[in-house]
């Protein structure tokens, strides 16, 4: 799961997790655990819900307006569909929350496995964190040298741009290495 439909996909999977839930509940559990920088939209869920539908991954139920509530139903109303992870949806996230390797390095990868981190195992943890890091130390020393061989060629407002780049890379840096050290504690306990 590399694309960000997979990433999508995972992360519907790791909130119904928690049980079953209709389509704008679990539209405002993923904007919470993607971060309300990641735009959702309607027009992206259900596709995603559909398909993963269609696959077995997930069920719809349907429950229309007199099972919802003790009130009496109401002629017009819809019937609200409610989606729940099947048996399968739940082995392949388990299988994907705990899989190291270069898509749970990238940044939106690396947001989705970080927030069901408490779905992965210890030593896999590490393993996204210490990968995490070394793609980001990369991109360091890459932003470091364009900075250097780009002072005289790019205005004032690019190269600030780039050292706004900079400085945010470096920061994770510092704070992936703060979540390596306590997660080595963590596992050494």
């Amino acid at each position: 799961m590399s694309s960000r439909r997979d990433v999508l996909s995972f992360a519907i999977l790791g909130v119904l997790g928690d049980g079953p839930q209709h389509g704008y509940e679990l539209r405002k559990r993923l904007t919470t655990v993607l971060g309300p920088f990641r735009a959702l939209s309607y027009g992206s869920l259900y596709p995603a819900l559909k398909r993963m539908n269609a696959t077995g991954l997930i069920e719809e139920e349907s429950l229309t307006p007199a099972t919802e509530s003790t009130a009496p139903a109401l002629s017009g109303r819809r019937a609200r569909i409610v989606y729940a992870i099947t048996a399968e949806g739940k082995e392949i996230f388990g299988e994907w929350a705990n899989k190291p390797g270069p898509e749970a390095w990238e940044d939106e990868g690396f947001a989705a496995h970080l927030a069901f981190f408490s779905a992965t195992e210890e030593r896999t943890r590490l393993r996204i964190l210490e990968g995490r890091r070394s793609r980001l130390e990369e991109r360091v020393e890459a932003l470091r040298e364009s900075l250097t061989r780009g002072k005289e060629r790019v205005d004032a407002y690019t190269l600030q741009l780039q050292q706004h780049g900079l400085e945010g890379a470096e920061r994770e840096v510092r704070w992936l290495t703060e979540l390596i050290d306590q997660e080595k504690v963590t596992q050494e306990r």
